[in-house]
């Protein structure tokens, strides 16, 4: 197990222009006030701040309208977007697609680097590949560097102002701070964005030196990947922009000559947001001689794979995980992510909510690794920002792999019953695609207009 420290956070405030002035945060409002369904607006996070999620609401016209939240996100070009939807032409969003595209590409400057297929041998690389010192721009330029064995760090889509940590996770990160408009699509004129983390936690330690080239005059074998992302269940609208992207860098990195001489290749899997089907395609991969796993998508489904990848000596690297707990797990140093942790998320959401002048909060989230900690860490960072406890209210539910819509009412009628009494103006929502029903009872209760 790796040693791992908590990141720091730095320059949330300044790009989104956060005021946060302490006499207006230790107003409260009266619990027995009645509130203007009007007046309250409703927040999201990475799992629900989508176009395609907003499809989940197409009978609630507009219920969308005015819903602010954040997903890490860098501006991407209009060449990368077209070259992703050139893989896929159906594409609505492009969450988290950056770092999907990066995480293909690191293994793959590791193996280069590393001069090995080795999954050990590429975990012990993976984090050198993005902190050198040199920087070179795209996939042709960086596996030149590589091959040839000069110094270098990759920067890429996402990845494009720090590399890794001594834990392998980004040091530093963007998000978007996105806005819903009129039929429920995000509005992009709207859109911010904001920097978080500390670039001077990127891990310097230079990497193991690749082992002497051995005997023999055979090819090398191929690397090959598996997509281990989310095709089906509560995550299933995310999954579309990480398959396009992750097969683009495969294209391109096989345009630039391959890995060691050979073209890689790629397995397609489905991690089903579900422990069980991704623990079973996760040993498909294995049996099938797969060295870099990139996924899962969620961090429940991430936490729960670990262990078996971890034990069967493959690399494992996340785009979309973002559970702060994902940084203390038992990975024998196998498990990699390029989305930042949560901990930078929690500071950025807490942000927008003080920004717009909320004195009383409810949260309503999945409870799992991702929504509880996620809500936990948007708590506390709104106390500390100067909103009393007793005007946070947190109300979880059962976080399940498919939600029927019969149950929608007994799982959220109650919630969106508290969270009316309780008065509050601002509602964040941390969950997957099952946020609509939420949002509908608090439609149906009353609470949202």
């Amino acid at each position: 197990m790796r040693a791992r420290s908590a990141t720091a956070i730095v320059g949330a405030i300044t790009a989104i222009g956060v005021l946060l002035a302490a006499s207006g945060c230790a107003s409260d409002a009266k619990s027995d006030d009645a509130v203007p369904a009007a007046d309250i607006r409703l927040y999201g996070t990475d799992g629900n701040m989508a176009n395609s999620f907003g499809d989940a609401l197409k009978d609630s016209p507009a219920v969308l309208n005015g819903m602010k939240g954040t997903t890490p996100l860098t501006p991407l070009s209009e060449d990368f977007k077209r070259r992703v939807k050139a893989i896929d032409s159906t594409l609505t969003d492009f969450n988290y697609a950056g770092e999907s595209y990066d995480a293909v590409v690191i293994a793959a400057l590791a193996a280069e680097t590393g001069k090995s297929v080795d999954p050990a041998v590429i975990a012990k690389q993976l984090i050198g590949v993005t902190t050198g010192e040199n920087t070179c721009d795209g996939v042709a330029a960086c596996l030149a560097a590589a091959k040839s064995g000069r110094d270098f760090k990759y920067r890429g889509v996402s990845m494009r102002s720090s590399g890794f940590t001594s834990v392998g996770e980004p040091s530093a990160a963007m998000y978007g701070v996105l806005n819903f408009g009129t039929s429920n699509k995000i509005d992009d004129a709207k859109t911010e964005f904001v920097g978080a983390g500390d670039q001077a936690s990127e891990d310097k330690t230079p990497p193991p030196a690749p082992a002497s080239a051995t005997g023999g005059k055979g090819q090398k074998p191929a690397l090959k990947y598996g997509l281990l992302l989310p095709k089906t269940g509560a995550l299933a609208f995310q999954g579309p922009p990480m398959f396009a992207a992750a097969k683009l860098a495969i294209k391109e990195i096989n345009e630039a000559g391959g890995v060691l001489g050979q073209q890689v290749q790629v397995v397609e899997g489905d991690d089903g947001t579900n422990p069980e089907i991704a623990k079973a395609t996760a040993a498909q991969f294995i049996a099938q001689g797969v060295a870099v796993i990139i996924g899962a998508g969620a961090s429940g489904v991430s936490a729960a794979v670990i262990p078996q990848v971890a034990l069967a000596g493959r690399v494992m690297i996340s785009p979309s995980a973002t559970s702060d707990a994902l940084t203390k797990v038992d990975d024998k140093g196998f498990f990699f992510r390029t989305s930042p942790p949560d901990t930078l998320q929690a500071k950025a959401v807490a942000d927008i909510i003080m920004r717009d002048g909320h004195t009383k909060v409810a949260i309503i989230a999945r409870d799992d690794n991702y929504g509880s900690g996620l809500a936990e860490g948007v708590k506390a960072d709104l106390q500390s920002a100067g909103i009393r406890p007793e005007n946070i209210l947190v109300k979880k539910y059962e976080a399940k792999d498919k939600y029927e819509k019969s149950e929608a009412s007994k799982l959220f009628d109650p919630i969106a019953g508290d969270i009316k009494s309780f008065g509050a103006t601002g509602i964040l929502v941390v969950g997957f695609d099952e946020s609509a029903m939420a949002i509908k009872s608090l439609v149906t209760s009353g609470v949202k207009a």
